[in-house]
């Protein structure tokens, strides 16, 4: 094993909160030159707001270290659509990673695409209607999910994230969203490439068993289970195996160590 992909929320914090041990961890982790990639699928802050929140728990890093669905969306249109107008469905602070591209609305006809992102409690019918609306369009958009979780663990209890939205207007546009974040493979292999290491050499650290470690796995990637975040006992029931379950990553240390001798 040569590097390290950490999801954040669940593993490093859980909402406002950050996890016993986890900056000590990542300071360890640079200590040793270990290279490593934060991939999340958060959609509601953009990376600047996430390397500050990381500051804030005592976690030094730099944007670059920093993988999120934002990111590969913006390239993806970069690649595929650039210049052309899209609709966000995302956070005010989460359009900063779009500057580039026109926004466009409802009645535009030009849409190349729907972002969807997290909007938490902003989601309402109307906002929903609004993204099927133009997915309806004769030009047919894109629809891109920035991720595909589909709850997260807060401070207060579970929350759905973006996947049920995706889903919903998936099947009642007949439209297949491209996924740019956590399962797809592409996002994955995104970062492997970022990094610079084979999946066979990555291992990959987060609280989700469907889109970090089965996801991971599906891609070559160790997948190493944390019982902290949105982890149930019952995931252990689901089919998926995890390469190793830790119960936090303050044990992460100790076993990259035994992994190694």
């Amino acid at each position: 094993m040569k590097a390290v992909l950490f999801d954040l929320d669940g593993v490093i914090y859980q909402g406002d909160r950050q996890i016993e041990g986890s900056s000590e961890v990542i300071s360890w982790i640079q200590e040793k030159n270990i290279p490593h990639l934060f991939v999340t699928n958060t959609s509601s802050r953009p990376r600047s707001q996430i390397i500050s929140k990381l500051k804030r728990f005592n976690i030094n890093t730099t944007e670059d270290r920093l993988f999120t669905p934002a990111i590969a969306a913006s390239e993806w249109l970069r690649q595929h659509h650039p210049g052309e107008k899209v609709v966000l469905f995302v956070t005010e602070e989460t359009k900063k990673d779009f500057n580039e591209f026109p926004a466009g609305n409802e009645i535009d006809e030009d849409i190349c695409a729907v972002v969807i992102g997290d909007l938490g409690e902003a989601w309402s019918y109307a906002r929903l209607n609004s993204a099927f609306r133009i997915l309806m369009h004769s030009n047919k958009p894109e629809l891109l999910a920035l991720g595909m979780t589909r709850y997260w663990q807060a401070d207060d209890g579970l929350r759905l994230d973006v996947a049920p939205f995706v889903s919903a207007l998936s099947y009642a546009s007949n439209t297949q969203a491209k996924i740019m974040g956590k399962p797809a493979a592409e996002f994955f292999h995104a970062a492997l490439n970022s990094l610079g290491y084979p999946a066979s050499q990555c291992l990959m650290l987060g609280d989700d068993i469907r889109s970090d470690i089965d996801a991971a796995q599906q891609t070559g990637i160790k997948g190493i289970l944390v019982k902290t975040g949105k982890y149930r006992p019952t995931d252990m029931n689901l089919g998926i195996t995890p390469d190793a379950v830790l119960d936090s990553i303050r044990d992460f240390p100790q076993y990259w160590d035994e992994i190694r001798d």
